[in-house]
């Protein structure tokens, strides 16, 4: 499996360390996602996590500290290469979005406590659209959109198995699904603003 990395294309108001393995030692401040994970630690992604103050801090106190700072403990989807495992910024500068062998987990940094884990699993891939103020996971049969206020869109099916994202231009994406019926592969389009396909 490749290693984990970080993706950073959002502005964000915390840093994250990827650690190799569990500390020895829990920081104060620790927590699982799911809660209800068995086994997590096997396999889990493990993050240390430290919320960074706003640009305009009213005081040297907002400065970030270790006492600010939490693991996030990730239970891992599936231990498979062709699923991917990291961190990315999101949409929402507060909110760090975590990819553990596809099973994906957007957590609020000043708030760990309050996380979604996604329905979709598993992601097979992650694509940050900027200009389009979101942050877009990929199933194998459509895509689910995250901006900056949560769930945006999810997009009609795509593909019967299997879809790949050719590139992002504006305001539309595009791609490529395989049709069961005809055995071929198909392209579409799709809307950032709505997830609808762009019909021809």
């Amino acid at each position: 499996m490749t290693s984990p990395a970080l993706h950073l294309d959002f502005p964000h108001n915390w840093s994250a360390q990827i650690l190799s393995a569990r500390p020895l030692i829990l920081p104060s401040r620790n927590f699982t996602y799911p809660a209800q994970a068995e086994e997590v630690e096997r396999g889990a992604l493990e993050l240390l996590v430290t919320p960074e103050p706003h640009e305009h801090s009213p005081s040297a106190q907002d400065s970030p500290s270790a006492k600010d700072s939490f693991l996030a403990t990730c239970a891992l989807g599936f231990a498979n290469p062709i699923v991917p495992s990291g961190v990315w910024s999101s949409p929402h500068p507060e909110e760090i979005c975590a990819v553990a062998g596809g099973y994906a987990y957007l957590i609020c940094t000043t708030e760990p406590q309050r996380f979604t884990f996604l329905e979709m699993r598993p992601v097979l891939a992650v694509h940050p659209a900027v200009d389009a103020g979101l942050l877009l996971f990929v199933g194998h049969r459509n895509i689910l959109a995250w901006g900056a206020q949560g769930l945006a869109w999810q997009s009609p099916k795509l593909s019967d198995e299997g879809l790949t994202v050719t590139s992002i231009q504006g305001d539309h994406l595009h791609g490529i699904g395989w049709n069961m019926f005809t055995d071929k592969e198909t392209p579409f389009t799709l809307n950032l603003t709505s997830g609808h396909l762009k019909t021809l």
